[in-house]
This record gives C-alpha cells, structure tokens and sequence, in this order.
C-alpha cells in the first residue's frame, strides 16, 4: 500500500502495475549529470489496467487519446538532481492526470431567465451613456 498511487476517491493503483525506466538527466549537475541515470520515466498501461473500473478505464482512454501510445501512458520526470525526488515528482504527475481524466464531466449549466429588473437597469445604462455622448458632440458642433 505504500507505493500505490492514490488517484481520485478511491481509486488508486499498485505498484506492480507501474513501469519504470531511467536514464540520464539534462541540466544541473556538473559531473553528476554525466554519470548517474536520475531521470525517472514512468510508465502506465491504461488500456490493460485492472485496478481502474469499466467506466473509468473508458473515460480515461477517450479523454488522454492524445498522449496515449498502445494505451499506454508516459511521464518523464528530470527536474530533480535525485532519483528518488524524480520519481515521486513522477507518481505525482500520474496521479494529478489520471485523476483529471477519469473525473467526472461537469453538470450541465441550466440558462435561468434574466430579471426584469435587472435588464432595465442595463438599458437605462445605457440610454445614460448614449446621452452623455450625444451632449458631447453637440457641444462641440
């Protein structure tokens, strides 16, 4: 349970079902760059997962086609000079898009009809400016 990545309520997913590559980071470092593999890629089977339910699973898949790869979701993570910091950077990450994709969609806004009053004091508004204008240019005429 330690390592799983809590998503949204109360989906999360284990560990074993992540993937993990790393490789050597850009950037800061000076020596340390050169030697060590500190950039962290995680890597995610959406489409396969059995830890995500039916709908979910669907809703993610249409809402990340775009960074999906077979299914797959990837997350670079090299902002950090440890390894360690990159891959929870990485778990994160993960979780912050997972969750957004597999949010449920937004109610729909029910348009409410405008009171009376409040459309006439727009127009009264505006009737206000359109006379102070019309005094201007008569002024200067």
């Amino acid at each position: 349970m330690a390592g799983d990545v809590r998503v949204r309520g109360s989906v999360s997913i284990p560990e074993t079902e992540l993937s993990w590559r790393f490789s050597r980071s850009s950037g800061p470092g000076g020596q340390h760059v050169n030697t060590s593999a500190t950039a962290a890629e995680l890597s995610f089977d959406v489409a396969n997962s059995p830890s995500l339910p039916e709908p979910l699973r669907r809703r993610a898949l249409e809402r990340l086609a775009g960074r999906l790869v077979r299914g797959v979701l990837t997350i670079r993570a090299e902002e950090y000079r440890s390894q360690l910091r990159n891959r929870d950077a990485a778990k994160a990450r993960l979780a912050a898009v997972l969750g957004d994709a597999i949010a449920p969609p937004p109610k729909k806004r029910i348009p409410k009809k405008i009171p009376r009053g409040i459309n006439e004091r727009r127009l009264e508004n505006k009737k206000r400016r359109s006379d102070v204008k019309k005094q201007r240019s008569v002024r200067w005429k």
